[in-house]
């Protein structure tokens, strides 16, 4: 809907109005949308509107957790009752023609200053190679070439999602306030300047804008911004959590009457068979699989003339038949990542409304006026993740690496110290401008070797934020002393995995990692994530939309995909809502 031309024909109409014809408070009497009063709006707003590639997901209460056997004995996925808001989701996976668009974006807006962030955003095609088998055609043609554009991107790990997701969300916001008027198609965006929500909705991004802005009724200002209160600009595109993923899967929608739910199901369709069961359904796929997994040991595909799935590897993203909320795909093609961090009783832990572990707490950076300070104009990097990078590289080069070779790394680890020291003492930009001339440092070096396209490659991988971007900070303790419901940012470890929760409960002054001491006694730790549902490459078993597995986020596969979520504000039913009222004042 056009909210913003809405909103300026009442304002129009609003003018020659007496104030007898305002819409009045229900709590004080004062009009609104009228100046006189002091301007205070009131937005006409239906619902809110489905963005690009979404479907509505009602909510509901379902069993999340183990419906089989736990063939795998990790116990990790007790059965357990919990509710779930009504959300939007990809009817289909994210495909690498959509990637491919992104990459576009992002090369021609940084490319020329900032040519890291279309590095790091490069899915890793050589995931496909394997020792034993001869995949070197999906590594140089499947991600480009125009034969696999409907075929889901792998590759990507649960970063670069989160990062396509976060780009997503400003360019639908950018197109649907060229579609208001108020904004004009501007193609030369460049660096920080280029449009993120965050910067818009703070007053930093004034560039593109067609006209100064909507009419505001404050007797002291004459336009403003379009606001959160407008209702026009969409929640943010994220990935769907744990429980999300799951309940949109099964598509329980589809299998109840009243509130029965006819018949618990072991996969997003009914019964236990992995087959088109009917004529009436399926038509001429009868007896065809329902999606696309490995059917036995070395069975990809099935026999030529009847191939099974139709598909040696990925399949188109529409393929096979959606499941009742009209999802693609929720069991076959890939797995797909979702937001939370991986810990193993987290099935027990986690709320039963909404559950999800992996809360940080952010709040955006203020100036001393209490201003939203303004946004970044550099690459921002992950400065303890690049010292981990190059002392891990340094290791790894140890005997095989030349007298110059093992300078360079020694300066660069030298500087990264130095970073680190600028980070701790709060001295952000000084501590960014070190990485940045470390990476000068690398391009200027004139030693004959090839080390350093892997070092600008590997400190590249642990950008955080690009320019543009507004400044966030985690939330400290400081500023939430009489808070009861948090305290602290970081609650990943919050009941499983902090000090309290293991068996060193009683010594304060532990040292050490109390219950996840990753890379001696354990894979997990805060960088866990979890990724849902079976593969191309997966057995029946992982098609059970409860399974859950877990790789590191900086870690990908040519089995793991991912698909976008948004949050779902106000009615749970959208305007099927409204439908139900009017029927029911009838």
């Amino acid at each position: 809907m056009n909210h913003a031309r809405n909103i300026l024909m009442l304002l129009i109409g609003a003018a020659a109005l007496t104030s007898c014809q305002f819409e009045r408070s229900g709590a004080t009497g004062w009009n609104y949308n009228d100046s006189r009063n002091g301007g205070f709006e009131k937005a006409p707003f239906e619902e809110q509107e489905t963005g690009p590639g979404l479907v509505l997901i009602e909510g509901g209460q379902f069993t999340m957790g183990r419906v089989t056997d736990e063939l795998t004995y990790d116990w990790n996925n007790i059965p357990r009752t919990v509710t779930v808001s009504s959300f939007y989701m990809d009817e289909v996976e994210v495909t690498n023609f959509y990637w491919l668009e992104y990459l576009y974006w992002l090369e021609r807006v940084f490319s020329a200053d900032y040519p890291e962030i279309y590095k790091k955003a490069l899915p890793d095609t050589l995931v496909w190679r394997n020792k034993l088998a001869y995949n070197e055609p999906y590594v140089e043609y499947y991600l480009r070439h125009p034969a696999y554009r409907d075929y889901p991107v792998v590759g990507v790990n649960w970063l670069q999602a989160n990062d396509y997701c976060a780009w997503r969300t400003d360019r639908v916001n950018e197109v649907i306030l060229i579609r208001e008027g108020l904004f004009e198609h501007y193609p030369n965006q460049i660096n920080e300047d280029h449009f993120t929500t965050d910067a818009y909705l703070a007053g930093q991004y004034e560039s593109g804008k067609k006209i100064d802005g909507m009419q505001d009724f404050n007797p002291n200002r004459d336009t403003r911004n379009v606001r959160m209160e407008d209702g026009i600009l969409l929640p943010r595109y994220r990935l769907p959590t744990e429980a999300e993923w799951e309940y949109a899967a099964y598509g329980l929608v589809g299998n109840s009457i009243d509130e029965r739910i006819v018949e618990r199901r072991i996969y997003p369709w009914n019964g236990h068979w992995v087959r088109y069961d009917s004529r009436k359904k399926g038509g001429a796929f009868y007896g065809d699989f329902r999606g696309n997994f490995m059917r036995g040991r070395g069975d990809y595909m099935g026999v030529a003339g009847s191939l099974n799935d139709n598909a040696d590897v990925t399949a188109p993203v529409f393929s096979y038949w959606p499941n009742d909320y009209g999802l693609y795909n929720m069991a076959g093609n890939v797995s797909e990542w979702v937001m939370d961090v991986y810990r193993p009783l987290s099935p027990e832990d986690k709320n039963d409304f909404r559950p999800f572990r992996g809360n940080v707490f952010k709040t955006k950076t203020l100036n001393s006026d209490g201003a939203v300070q303004e946004k970044f104009d550099q690459v921002i990097y992950d400065v303890d993740g690049i010292k981990y990078f190059l002392t891990e590289f340094q290791t790894r080069m140890q005997g095989r690496a030349t007298d110059e070779e093992a300078k360079l790394i020694d300066d660069l680890l030298t500087a990264i110290e130095q970073s680190i020291e600028f980070n701790n003492s709060r001295k952000h930009d000084a501590a960014m401008q070190r990485v940045q001339d470390m990476v000068d440092m690398i391009k200027a070096s004139s030693i004959p070797s090839d080390i350093q396209p892997k070092l600008l490659s590997g400190i590249s991988d642990y950008q955080m934020d690009q320019p543009g971007d507004v400044r966030w900070r985690n939330v400290t303790v400081e500023e939430n002393i009489d808070r009861r419901n948090y305290r602290q940012s970081d609650n990943i470890n919050f009941v499983d995995g902090d000090l309290e929760s293991s068996i060193y409960f009683d010594q304060a002054d532990y040292e050490g990692n109390a219950m996840y001491d990753w890379g001696k006694t354990s894979l997990i730790n805060d960088h866990a994530r979890v990724y849902k549902g079976a593969s191309w490459a997966d057995r029946i078993y992982w098609a059970n939309p409860a399974t859950r597995r877990y790789l590191d986020e900086r870690q990908s596969t040519a089995m793991i995909g991912f698909r976008c979520a948004m949050t779902r504000v106000g009615s749970p039913l959208g305007m099927g809502d409204a439908k139900r009222r009017s029927q029911l004042k009838k």
